[in-house]
C-alpha cells in the first residue's frame, strides 16, 4: 500500500539522515516528497557528514547535493500519511520557521506516523509536540527534550535502536537506520520481512 510521505530538509542536513530513508522509503514503494523552506522542486541542499571517529563528539565533513521532489510552498499537510524528520545541523533554524512548526503539529496532532532522528526532535520539541511523549535523540539533545517535558529513552551504546511512542519513531543517529525505518514502517502499517 503505497503512502505519500513529506521529509523536512535544510542545508547541512545529515547526508546518511536524508539519502539512505529517502531511498529505503521509495524503494518499498511509498512517494516521499522532500521539501525545504524557501525551495522548489529541482533545487537541492547541500548535506553534512556526521561520524563518530573517536573525538569527544561527531566530526562533520561536507558531503553530497540532496535534490528536492516538491516546492515546500505547495505543502498541503492533508495530503500526506506520514512525516520524517532527518538530523544534522539544518533542525537547529528549520524550527524557527514558522510554516514548519505549523506542518509538523498537524501531524502531531492527527496522529499521523512521525519520524524524526539525531537533531531531527528539535523541530519536535520547538512546535512543543514532545510533552509526555517518550523520544530519543542524538544524546546532546537530552536536556533539550528533558525541558520541553519528553521523557527521554536512552539509546544504546552503538546508537542503533528505536525508540516507539504510538505514532512517534526517534532515534539517535544514523546507525539506527535499520530499527529507525522498521519501526517506522510498522506505524505506517506498510507490510515488511519475507
Amino acid at each position: 500500500m503505497s503512502q505519500r510521505l513529506l521529509m523536512l530538509v535544510g542545508d547541512y542536513v545529515e547526508d546518511y539522515e536524508a539519502m539512505v530513508p529517502y531511498q529505503m522509503l521509495l524503494m518499498v514503494g511509498h512517494r516521499v516528497d522532500t521539501v525545504c523552506p524557501d525551495k522548489k522542486a529541482g533545487d537541492t541542499v547541500a548535506t553534512a557528514i556526521h561520524d563518530f571517529d573517536g573525538a569527544q563528539t561527531y566530526s562533520e565533513k561536507r558531503g553530497h547535493n540532496f535534490r528536492l521532489t516538491f516546492d515546500f510552498a505547495n505543502v498541503k499537510e492533508s495530503d500526506y500519511d506520514g512525516l520524517v524528520i532527518p538530523g544534522g545541523r539544518a533542525p537547529e533554524y528549520l524550527r524557527l520557521n514558522s510554516r514548519v512548526i505549523e506542518i509538523v503539529r498537524h501531524f502531531a496532532n492527527a496522529r499521523k506516523p512521525i519520524a524524526a532522528i539525531c537533531h531531527g526532535p528539535q523541530i519536535l520539541a520547538a512546535a512543543g509536540v514532545l510533552r509526555d511523549r517518550t523520544a530519543q535523540a542524538y544524546p546532546a539533545l537530552k536536556p533539550e527534550l528533558g525541558l520541553c517535558g519528553c521523557r527521554w529513552a536512552e539509546p544504546s551504546a552503538g546508537l542503533d535502536d528505536a525508540t516507539v511512542d504510538g505514532n512517534l519513531v526517534t532515534a539517535a543517529a544514523w546507525p539506527a537506520h535499520p530499527a529507525w525505518i522498521r519501526e517506522f514502517l510498522k506505524v505506517l502499517g506498510t507490510p515488511i520481512g519475507m
